[in-house]
């Protein structure tokens, strides 16, 4: 099959007119709300879909990102067809635990299922979940089970892993540490880390909803960079020496997690620390690591490397 372009998936026709529709659960969220601005900037009509009581206010910021809010009960199977029907694509980018991501999202793809939606996207966006182990990560855990739902679905699914999000190297993933200037791994330096802008993953999704041809697996990557190789981008953009700094082995960060998951309380957060540490964990053995890349697949060029998103910190 010829690559497909992102005109080839554009949704307007030749009068500018919006003429595809897809529906989109969880445009509330960071994610979400990406998703719905890339898919309107393309002409697509966005049904963004809220649970019934959600504020006036986030309902009217939906609208001003071009979507339009349906409020709907998840439990309810008949209101939620009706929701989706007519729609040619579900797009998940609901975010949570086991009640989110296997009951709520198992609501969508039943109604969407029931609506004759040909195409569903689940909110699996992360690294390589289906080459890690079992039991080494709760949320990926989740996410291999909901595979397994919707894999006996009667519909076409397409699930988009982008590796970590490219954002968080900026502070909130205990990765680069410029007050030590040192780059923090587990294992080895050298091992590549995928990396993906929200933007960029958002963007590809938007393409990637409007192709009926999609594959079960698309696997994206902004950037692949090492350890090593952030320290010497870090380096070359201070103008100060940076090194890779090891924290220890997998073992030793295997053993930080059970401790971190045994003195933690329990909430009901989607990354309470010990959550970060088994991703961290499965980026750094390598089986998280995403292989083939299917970036060239819409023609899409434009992907934001690491130091785009690093430069701006100094």
């Amino acid at each position: 099959m010829a690559a497909m372009t992102l005109e080839d998936v554009n949704g307007r026709d030749e009068g500018g007119v919006a003429q595809r529709t897809i529906s989109l659960a969880g445009a509330t969220g960071d994610l979400g709300g990406r998703v719905l601005s890339a898919l309107v900037r393309r002409g697509v009509g966005v049904r963004a879909l809220v649970r019934n009581g959600t504020p006036v206010a986030a309902q009217d910021a939906l609208r001003r990102l071009g979507g339009t809010p349906v409020p709907v009960d998840f439990a309810d199977h008949a209101a939620l067809s009706d929701a989706l029907d007519g729609a040619e694509c579900v797009v998940s980018a609901l975010n949570g635990l086991e009640p989110v991501i296997l009951d709520l999202q198992g609501q969508l793809l039943d109604a969407a299922v029931a609506a004759g939606v040909p195409r569903f996207i689940p909110s699996d966006f992360s690294l390589d979940f289906t080459k890690t182990r079992p039991g080494d990560n709760r949320n990926m855990d989740l996410r291999r089970r909901f595979m397994a739902r919707v894999d006996a679905a009667p519909i076409r699914a397409t699930s988009i892993l982008n590796g970590a999000f490219a954002d968080l190297l900026t502070g909130e993933a205990p990765i680069v540490l410029p007050r030590f200037r040192r780059i923090l791994y587990w294992g080895d330096a050298d091992q590549p880390l995928d990396f993906t802008t929200k933007d960029d993953v958002a963007d590809y999704t938007a393409v990637a909803a409007l192709d009926a041809d999609a594959p079960r697996f698309l696997r994206i990557a902004g950037d692949v960079a090492s350890p090593r190789d952030l320290a010497i981008l870090m380096t070359r953009l201070e103008g100060r020496a940076w090194k890779p700094f090891r924290a220890g082995g997998l073992g030793r960060l295997s053993t930080l997690i059970r401790i971190a998951r045994a003195l933690s309380p329990t909430t009901d957060a989607p990354f309470p620390a010990w959550q970060g540490m088994q991703y961290v964990r499965d980026m750094s053995s390598g089986r998280g690591k995403l292989s083939p890349l299917d970036n060239d697949r819409y023609g899409k060029t434009d992907w934001t490397r690491a130091e785009a998103v690093l430069a701006p910190t100094f």
